[in-house]
Order: C-alpha cells, then structure tokens, then sequence
C-alpha cells in the first residue's frame, strides 16, 4: 500500500467499483523471487493482477485492461484525441518526472547515499520535465481536464512521493516551483472515497512499518 504505483492501479479499481483481494506477497523484497511469482511478475516487482484470463504486470497496462473489461465509469474520455492527451499526461508524469525522481528515492526514504554527482543530474532533468509537465496538466478541475481519469489515478499517486523525496534532497517541492502547482487539486482529490481509502491503507501500512523498526 506505500507503493505509488500500486495505488495507481487500486485508485482504478476503487473508482470502478471491481471488486478485489490484495494478497501480501514476496516479490516487492530484495530476496529470492518464488517461480509462482515470477510467473506473475517476470521483472519481480509490484502491482500486477491475476484475472480469470491470467496474470498481468505493469501498472499502465493494467490500467488500460480494467478500463476495456469495466468501460463504466471511463476513466478514459470517449473521445481518441482527449484520451491520447490522458496517455500523455500518464508518460509524463511516470516516465519523465517519477522516473527521474526515483533516483533519489534511496537517501531520501531508505537511508542510502546518492553517488557523486547524482544530485544534481536529478535536479537538472527534474526541472526541464517538470516545467514541460507544467504545460500539459489542467487543474480544470482534475489534471486532464473536466473529468477524473487515469491521468489522476497516477498524478495522486506520485506527486506526494516526488515533494517527498525534492524536499528531503533538495530543500523545497519541484513540482511547486516548476508550475505544478499540485496541492489544491489534491484537497479536492482527498474528497473522493477512492482517495480516502488509498490514503489510509496507505498510512496503515506506513504506521505499521515505523512500529517494526
């Protein structure tokens, strides 16, 4: 439940109302991967999905499956060019910025020291993807438009981790200053049951590791 791109997918399944069970497994440690989960997950790693059909991996494409076998509610506009412009939102948000960011995940979550240089590289393409970024997103009042969609399923997702990890590293949020001016839009986002209930199952999970440690 602390994983951004776990919540990503359960943020989509909450909001279409599929039902699901989540199963606590040994593919997101660092220790030997079971052949079961492999199966599932051949890189080892979290979310994937087990359907009827079998399993699936990669948050985005499982996203794209439950939109296609639950249409309703869409969480993507009917309309090509306005989903294109979801998609897009989607690759910015995970490839160019959460991406990036994720290299500075291992000294600002877990105690790790960043290599010579790495720092500032992070900071340098951050802030070229976060002001491009800044051009597409909406607000309007979600991040693509009138509409929540997929696009908000990874944006609640992962902003909140990238100010995390920019502040803890760099002393200040990048998305703020680069003209993602993300908060209000998530106050509102935090009305949504969906959100709530990602957002504690998230703090649940995050009190009980704090508690082992």
């Amino acid at each position: 439940p602390i994983s951004n791109y776990y919540n990503k997918v359960k943020l989509a399944l909450l909001e279409k109302g599929v039902p699901f069970r989540e199963e606590a497994t040994g593919v997101a440690g660092r220790g030997a991967k079971s052949e079961e989960a492999l199966r599932d997950s051949p890189l080892g790693k979290i979310p994937y999905l087990r359907t009827e059909h079998g399993p699936l991996c990669e948050s985005q494409a499982i996203l794209e499956y439950i939109e296609a076998a639950w249409p309703e509610p869409p969480l993507l506009p009917k309309d090509p060019y306005a989903a294109a412009k979801v998609r897009e939102l989607i690759a910015f948000i995970d490839l160019h910025v959460e991406l990036v960011a994720r290299e500075l995940y291992s000294q600002a979550f877990f105690g790790g020291t960043l290599a010579d240089g790495v720092a500032a590289r992070v900071r340098e393409r951050l802030a070229r993807n976060i002001a491009a970024l800044a051009r597409l997103v909406r607000f309007d009042p979600y991040i693509a438009g009138p509409t929540f969609t997929q696009a908000d399923c990874a944006a609640w997702a992962s902003f909140g981790v990238i100010t995390m990890a920019t502040q803890a590293i760099y002393g200040e949020d990048m998305l703020t200053a680069g003209g993602v001016d993300w908060r209000p839009y998530a106050k509102r986002l935090a009305e949504r049951p969906s959100v709530q209930r990602v957002a504690a199952d998230r703090k649940a999970a995050q009190d009980r590791a704090a508690a082992r440690s």
